[in-house]
């Protein structure tokens, strides 16, 4: 990974294969990532994109699967038109989830992300990230 580096983790009181499933069933990413559409098939090199809206404006979120390493680690590229930078390679992060069973059953679940221009930047995406993180873990351990 390069650049400053977003980061964030919860403890899931859930088992990786369900919190795999939060990450990766477009129905179940819908419910903590507040109404996204995910589609993909998962298949390293395949395009995906996240579609939804965001402060009433809609977007469309694009990227490559990099690494699929079922219920251990998923790894992806991430544009997003509203950062207001152009379509290019050097404009795209790398999104890496890992996630780290427990002694007692549950899912320590860690994300990455680089390319970020500042470490400001950084801290801005590691605080968005860990509120999603936190909505996934509330969204796996309802079930």
């Amino acid at each position: 990974m390069t650049g400053h580096i977003a980061q964030a983790e919860v403890i899931v009181d859930a088992p990786p294969r369900a919190v795999w499933g939060a990450l990766t069933e477009p129905d179940r990413v819908r419910s903590w990532m507040a109404g996204t559409t995910l589609t993909t098939d998962w298949q390293v090199g395949s395009p995906i994109t996240w579609q939804g809206e965001m402060e009433g404006k809609p977007y469309e979120d694009k990227g490559e699967v990099l690494e699929v390493e079922e219920g251990h680690r998923l790894s992806m590229t991430h544009y997003s038109p509203l950062m207001g930078q152009e379509d290019r390679p050097e404009n795209y992060h790398t999104v890496t989830y890992t996630l780290t069973p427990t002694r007692d059953g549950r899912t320590t679940l860690a994300l990455e992300q680089d390319g970020n221009d500042s470490q400001e930047q950084a801290d801005q995406f590691s605080q968005s990230w860990q509120g999603m993180l936190e909505a996934l873990k509330s969204t796996v351990e309802s079930d």
